[in-house]
This record gives C-alpha cells, sequence and structure tokens, in this order.
C-alpha cells in the first residue's frame, strides 16, 4: 500500500538542472524524501553529502515506487530510453515529468507506452555554461520561465497541482503545446548556441598565425560567445533531437545574413543605420526581470587606478559589506566597455548593491 504521509520525488539524473531543481526541492520542502539514481557516483555522492537526497540509487529500482514527482534530468536523448524503465512506477497520484530542451520526442514515445496520463513535460528555462551537479544551486530556476507541455490525456487537476509546484520553487510556470515549445526554443536558445559556436570557430580558423584574434578578444566578443562552452554532448543531442526546426530556423537566419551581406555590399548606408537601429529598438523592449533560456550575467564594470592593490581595495569593499564575487578580472580590450575592471555577481540584487557601494567611495561605474 502506497505511504500517503509523506511526499517523495525521484531523479533520473542529478547533473546541473536535476540538481538544482533537488536542492530547490530539499529548500522549500525540507521534509520531502528525495532519491536519484545518476551514472555519476560522484555527483551522487556529494548530494548525499550536502544532504541534498536521500538515497542515492544504483539503479532505477524500487527506491522509485511511492513517488509524488519523478524527474528525467538526463541528456534528452536518454531521457526517452528511460521511460521504459520508469513505467512500473507510476501510480494515479504521481507526476511523471522531463527537463529537456525538446519536448516532440519524449512526448512521442510517452505515447507509444501508454503513460500520457501522468506525464506533464518540463523545461526550466535557466541554465549556465557550467555543466554537472557540482554547479547547480536552488536559485538557478528562481524567477526562470518554467514551460510545461502536459499530454493530452494528463488531467486538468495534474497540470494545476504540478503548475502550483513549479511556483512554489519560485519558477514562472508558463503553459505551452510541445511542438510550439520546441519551434521557440529553437530560435531564442538552440540558434543562439550554434551562432555562439560558429563565431568561436570562424575566429579559429581565421586568426592569424600569432593568434592576433584570440589574444586580443574581450568583452563583447567573450559575453557573446559565452555560451560556447556548453556540454558539447548536450547540444550535440538537442541539434539531432530537435533537426527539421533548427534547419528551418538556420535557413531563415542564413537568409537574414545574406541580406545584411547584401545592404554591405551596396554601400546601403541608410539600410545599414536602419538594421541596426531596428535590432536595438527590439532588444530594448526585451523584459530583463525574468531569466530566459540563456542564463543572464549580473556585472558591473569600473575604472581603477592601476597600481597595486586596486583589486584587493575593490574587493574588501564588497567582502565587508556580505557581497559575494562569482568572478573578477581585467578587461584590457575597451572596445565594448568604459571600465576596465569587471566584477560578475551571482544575482540582480547584490549586483546593484556592489554598484551602489562602489559609486558611494567614488569609482566610476558602468553597469550593462
Amino acid at each position: 500500500m502506497r505511504n500517503k504521509g509523506k511526499h517523495k520525488a525521484g531523479f533520473i539524473g542529478l547533473g546541473l538542472i536535476g540538481g538544482s531543481i533537488a536542492k530547490a526541492i530539499r529548500q522549500y520542502y525540507p521534509d520531502f524524501e528525495i532519491v536519484a539514481f545518476d551514472k555519476s557516483r560522484e555527483a551522487l555522492a556529494l548530494a548525499t553529502q550536502e544532504s541534498v537526497i536521500d538515497v542515492a540509487a544504483a539503479s532505477i529500482d524500487d527506491n522509485f515506487r511511492q513517488c509524488s514527482y519523478i524527474f528525467l534530468c538526463a541528456p534528452v536523448a536518454c531521457n526517452a530510453a528511460y521511460l521504459k524503465q520508469i513505467k512500473e512506477y507510476l501510480h494515479e497520484d504521481c507526476i511523471l515529468t522531463d527537463v529537456g530542451s525538446v519536448k516532440t520526442n519524449i512526448h512521442i514515445e510517452v505515447k507509444k507506452l501508454g503513460i500520457e496520463e501522468y506525464f506533464i513535460g518540463g523545461h526550466p528555462m535557466a541554465g549556465s555554461e557550467k555543466s554537472g551537479y557540482a554547479n547547480s544551486k536552488a536559485m538557478l530556476i528562481e524567477n526562470a520561465y518554467y514551460v510545461l507541455t502536459p499530454s493530452a490525456l494528463v488531467s486538468k487537476e495534474k497540470v494545476e497541482k504540478y503548475e502550483a509546484f513549479i511556483e512554489s520553487l519560485k519558477a514562472l510556470p508558463v503553459i505551452l503545446d510541445y511542438e510550439k515549445h520546441d519551434y521557440v526554443t529553437g530560435t531564442i536558445s538552440h540558434l543562439p548556441h550554434i551562432i555562439a559556436s560558429s563565431l568561436v570557430n570562424f575566429v579559429r580558423d581565421t586568426d592569424t598565425k600569432d593568434e592576433l584574434m584570440k589574444n586580443l578578444a574581450a568583452g563583447g566578443f567573450k559575453d557573446i560567445t559565452r555560451i560556447a562552452s556548453s556540454s558539447p554532448t548536450m547540444w550535440q543531442h538537442i541539434c539531432l533531437k530537435n533537426r527539421e526546426n533548427i534547419s528551418e530556423i538556420l535557413e531563415g537566419f542564413i537568409d537574414m545574413l545574406m541580406k545584411i551581406k547584401g545592404l554591405v555590399d551596396a554601400s546601403d548606408e541608410q539600410g545599414i543605420y536602419q538594421w541596426f537601429a531596428s535590432s536595438r529598438s527590439y532588444r530594448n523592449s526585451i523584459p530583463g526581470s525574468s531569466a530566459g533560456p540563456i542564463k543572464k550575467t549580473y556585472a558591473v564594470y569600473c575604472d581603477i587606478i592601476d597600481e597595486a592593490g586596486g583589486i584587493a581595495a575593490i574587493a574588501t569593499i564588497l567582502a565587508s559589506n556580505g557581497i559575494n564575487l562569482k568572478n573578477i578580472g581585467i578587461v584590457h580590450n575597451r572596445e565594448f566597455e568604459e571600465g576596465v575592471l569587471r566584477i560578475e555577481f551571482y544575482d540582480e540584487a547584490s549586483s546593484r548593491k556592489a554598484s551602489g557601494l562602489l559609486q558611494k567611495f567614488r569609482y566610476i561605474v558602468y553597469e550593462r
């Protein structure tokens, strides 16, 4: 007989996203029992040591019985394969979900296996260029859009229950049809990763013999290509599973590149100006209050005197006021920033507080 007194969550995969959701559940629901399976023994050991999970399963076994929620958090190509193994542990009150950024393939498999009544697809639109459980944190999904793609046969009550659960983890649930989801994320998430990787590869292949491009690349270039440091395995799977959408989107983007090439070739001053003006206007209209599929960075830039102890002085000011730094470093190229010191923070509140403090101490601060 199923124990209804205690809620239980199961995780298949405990990487960046799975680990972050598990940590969020532990933070907001400390009495939950959490069981996890991952091929990485190190991830399971660390999660156990941190008291994030209660049970580190050696396989997908009876530890997954009686779960209120089961999260499939493996790479998108693997999640569908795990469905057959998890099927016997589903029950009427269980919600089965995933966190993949491609939804069509898993919805098709769920339908084939006849388990639609349990399944609500999920995609927390947050992440990092860093991967693995060691980089996970509860706040990763905070204020991030969390797309839900309910299957055709799942009950309205389960959808409402899961929507409320996601809200309680401080994420922002959005319900979408799974096919629409794959086209939308193909444009605003998958395409940018392809562009970033293509730009990095282009610089590598066209660099001078003394690697001037590589050595001078800083500021704007490193910002827009940051996501190229993401897991190549994950993006290999995404490109293969969302192949048709990505191909169509790339074709449209290539047409757009040809359009700007034509404007440059024709020395069309007004056309080129309008190209940049329209993109600036639309970009500035995008809300910045919530996290999208590409994790936002919180950084300030400031001028400092080029002398010993300059960075240490700033670090001391911030540390003495309880502000944690994510990263700090000198920017040698000022093409895109006025400031030479870049300071990155974990959240917007810390960034704003740091900016105010540094200005109070007479530093010239530039926010982006």
